[in-house]
């Protein structure tokens, strides 16, 4: 089993920035890809950034790229997302999850969530 805790989420004017954190424990946590879903109010739930188990390769939904960063401390067991230049559209509860390869990504573990707020 592996835990996963997401803190950092917040309210934001649009603009701004945000820093997100994953804490993972339990099972080694560098033998897993990670990643950042999110979920707006009525939206499915989609990926916006993943990064492989040594953080040499990542890759981002379009709606982000370019202003967001993923990265990992595998010392820390930590995934972080780094989101710059937020949008109102990138209102959404923003979860972390665990895959046992890169590709493809499937879930294996989730977190709560951590809801961030832009407004306009």
């Amino acid at each position: 089993q592996v835990q996963l805790a997401e803190s950092g989420g917040g309210l934001v004017q649009a603009g701004g920035s945000l820093r997100l954190s994953c804490a993972a424990s339990g099972r080694t946590f560098s033998n897993y890809a990670m990643g950042w879903f999110r979920q707006a109010p009525g939206k499915e739930r989609y990926s916006v950034a993943q990064i492989s188990w040594t953080g040499v390769t990542t890759a981002y939904d379009d709606s982000v790229k370019g202003r967001f960063t993923i990265s990992r401390d595998n010392t820390k067991n930590t995934v972080y997302l780094q989101m710059n230049s937020l949008k109102p559209e990138d209102t959404a509860v923003y979860y972390c999850a665990a895959s046992n390869s890169f590709v493809p990504f499937t879930e294996a573990y989730r977190g709560e969530g951590t809801l961030v707020t832009v407004s306009s």
